[in-house]
């Protein structure tokens, strides 16, 4: 993102100060409420607090003075590491002009140890309650720099508490978190976006917040996040909003359309977007082709991403003619399978009414966002040039081929591209990872190997990507050996080092041989190599120990996970820690982890309850099955109460097949009829159909002769009546001769 110059805050007066660290400048005072026309409601106004100008009085006022100096000094001359030692060695607080300088300047520099250095400044002055002593600009570049860098929830929490300290940051900062948070947390990206929209509008003088007020940039990010939600509401208010704040939509808006097209299972609608652009005159892009190519191949409609990408080859710009027909093609083709279909069940009849209400809504919103909808043009609009394919558009075509399990012509897309003419559609690092996926995903390894001796004889060098998909097709093919050699390879000959993801590969190859021990020596390689292990390096660990029958081993791992700060133990942990020593029916420690991970937060899901039901199973104690039941039942049935719910109580539980099964299963081995009737009823309630067949052949197998006895007493006969009548009840639901009809199935003659 370029970043425009703003005028430099009060706080920065040197000219040789660094450009980009001037895109900041404090926020005035807000007229008054009284003053304020653009809304009925009195505004509430921010409270800006003064940069203190207070010393410490524990130091001579002279000393300070030198060394605040002599650090802007420093600042000044942009020799950031010596000033950040003179900062770190002093015990009092600098100037907040070199406070706020320090900071811009390191996170300026983007790297690892400067964001670090920034955030620990940021630490001390919160904990001294100083925080105050920062400009906006460095907050803001902080921002941006942390976001840029991947620790977006951090950016989000600078953003947050400017707005609430009464400063708003410019818009190239804010809406770098925005549009990061738009992929990795789309519903905290549209947040952020509403609330610093909401705190601009309360100024009735706009020259005031001119920089901070969004622009297309800001709202491309937050349109992106709505449509990764699959949000058409919300997407059609915040682009009408886009005129109030003199924005125009360009190419990028559209591009996201096409996305937001895509989530809403609307291919028809791809060619209106495409019309759109070229109707409005806005400048095309090669990007818009590529969403259409990708879009095309997540419909799986390669067949059209086909002659999208040969018509660009052969030089064609008909590529609404192109789109036009295909959505033809498709109509026709829904047509036949409907009259093919002939649907006649009521139930499929009321999906369908549900699918063309869905729809209707939809049209409503598009037409909106496309009004060539309503109205199209009476012949296909042309491109306004030829565009070539590039890598990029090829690459994503192979990866359509590569999902659809087409090897062949994947390799016959890369051999067209080493043909081309033109440079930029040349096979890229990126193609040729594609191709060695391809050949992984059809276990062709050696393929595979061929293609990344290839890219190392014309000198396209191979990435950590590369490397680990292929480690990753050598480990589920139990070629450890191979992956231990191909990892040596990696290292010494490419020069490239493993990450975390390669030893997580190798670590979940172990286990799918039984070899927790190497898996455990991969762990500790990992560590010796100053590699940060992750949430799933530890549960992939514990589920090497779970799956080998030592669960201390695994619990171990677990306590460790805990200790570790920058790691974060969640559901999955718990789970593998439960499946661990229920893999030995060692139900009551695993109960005892339950109750653990109840205390710290976390409820059980279906994977835990499944779990624990193997372990009954296991341990042949059916009497927990009933427990169980219990807990789950009443989970189940918080579905009706819902909202009413209190939030410290467990949420919904939405059964699956599995752990209804297994749980009929014990029960009706266990002669528990009742109960296992009530898991059949819930089985159907949740539209999974229940194994009648087998569950008549344990019927059949195990109970046939019970209550045949003759010589029981009437005292046991009398404790039995309610048993029976469910086992009757039981019979009655499977179909077996029961009491409740008198039918039998050998014929017998009549007697004479």
């Amino acid at each position: 993102m370029s970043m425009n110059i703003a005028s430099p805050s009060p706080c920065s007066s040197s000219s040789s100060f660094p450009s980009a660290l001037r895109w900041l400048s404090p926020l005035p005072l807000p007229p008054s409420p009284s003053t304020s026309t653009t809304s009925s409601k009195p505004a509430r106004p921010f409270s800006l607090r003064a940069q203190p100008t207070a010393t410490d009085l524990s130091l001579p006022s002279d000393k300070k003075t030198n060394d605040d100096q002599t650090l802007l000094s420093l600042l000044r001359q942009k020799k950031t590491e010596q000033a950040w030692t003179l900062y770190s060695q002093s015990p009092h607080l600098p100037t907040p002009t070199c406070l706020s300088r320090l900071v811009a300047q390191l996170s300026y520099q983007a790297t690892p140890q400067s964001l670090a250095r920034a955030r620990t400044i940021i630490t001390r002055l919160r904990n001294e309650r100083q925080l105050h002593r920062l400009d906006a600009n460095s907050l803001g570049l902080l921002a941006s720099a942390s976001a840029k860098s991947g620790h977006t929830l951090y950016a989000s929490s600078l953003i947050k508490s400017m707005l609430r300290s009464g400063y708003l940051p410019h818009v190239k900062a804010w809406s770098a978190v925005v549009s990061r948070l738009s992929t990795e947390s789309p519903s905290e990206s549209i947040s952020l976006f509403d609330s610093v929209t909401r705190r601009v509008r309360r100024f009735a003088d706009p020259s005031i917040v001119a920089d901070s007020k969004p622009d297309t940039a800001a709202y491309n990010a937050v349109l992106n996040a709505c449509a990764n939600l699959g949000d058409k509401s919300k997407f059609l208010k915040l682009f009408d909003e886009m005129h109030e704040w003199g924005c125009e939509p360009d190419v990028l808006t559209y591009n996201v359309m096409i996305k937001l097209c895509a989530r809403a299972d609307r291919k028809d609608l791809l060619v209106f977007v495409l019309e759109r652009i070229i109707e409005r005159g806005i400048r095309f892009c090669m990007t818009t082709l590529h969403s259409l190519v990708a879009a095309y191949v997540g419909f799986d409609d390669l067949e059209t991403a086909e002659k999208i990408v040969q018509a660009m080859r052969e030089g064609r710009n008909d590529l609404c003619k192109i789109l036009r027909d295909a959505n033809l093609e498709d109509l026709k083709q829904a047509k036949e399978d409907d009259d093919y279909d002939d649907y006649d069940l009521e139930d499929e009849k009321e999906e369908d009414m549900e699918d063309l209400s869905k729809k209707k809504i939809d049209d409503v919103v598009f037409e909106k966002l496309l009004p060539n909808l309503i109205e199209p043009s009476s012949e296909p609009l042309l491109l306004p040039k030829v565009y070539a394919p590039n890598s990029r558009i090829y690459t994503t075509l192979m990866k359509g081929y590569m999902k659809a399990g087409r090897v062949t012509d994947t390799v016959r897309t890369l051999e067209a591209m080493r043909h081309q003419d033109d440079k930029a559609s040349h096979p890229d690092h990126v193609t040729y990872t594609t191709v060695v996926s391809a050949f992984v995903k059809a276990g062709l390894m050696d393929r595979a190997r061929e293609v990344l001796a290839e890219m190392t004889r014309i000198r396209v060098p191979a990435n950590r990507i590369t490397y680990n998909i292929l480690l990753k097709g050598y480990c589920q093919q139990l070629q450890i050996d191979k992956a231990k050699e191909l990892l040596r390879e990696m290292a010494d000959d490419a020069g490239i080092k493993p990450d975390v993801v390669s030893y997580n590969i190798l670590i979940d190859g172990c286990i799918l041989i039984d070899d927790s021990a190497g898996a455990l020596v991969f762990f500790n390689k990992m560590r010796e190599q100053g590699i940060t292990p992750t949430k799933i390096s530890y549960t992939t660990l514990m589920k090497a120990f779970a799956l080998s029958g030592q669960p201390k081993l695994a619990n171990k791992v677990f306590d460790e996970m805990l200790r570790d700060p920058r790691v974060k133990v969640d559901l999955v942990a718990w789970n593998m820690l439960v499946e661990g020593y229920c893999r030995l029916g060692l139900v009551e420690e695993a109960k005892k982890v339950i109750q653990r991970m109840k205390e710290n937060g976390f409820y059980p899901n279906v994977a835990t309850y499944g779990s624990l039901v193997n372990g009954i199973a296991v341990a042949r104690k059916p009497g927990e099955a009933l427990l169980l039941w219990k807990e789950i039942k009443e989970r189940c049935e918080m579905k009706e109460e819902g909202e009413n719910s209190y939030s410290d109580s467990p949420p919904p539980l939405k059964p699956d097949e599995g752990l209804l099964d297994s749980l009929a299963d014990i029960c009706l081995r266990a002669a528990f009829f009742k109960k296992a009737l009530e898991i059949v009823a819930c089985m159907e309630e949740n539209g999974i159909p229940p194994n009648k067949t087998k569950y008549k052949k344990i019927y059949v197998e195990m109970h046939s002769r019970m209550f045949t006895s003759k010589h029981a007493s009437q005292a046991r006969q009398d404790r039995r009546i309610e048993k029976k009548r469910a086992a009757e009840a039981f019979k009655f639901w499977l179909g077996l001769p029961n009491s409740y009809y008198g039918s039998e199935w050998e014929y017998e003659p009549p007697q004479r």
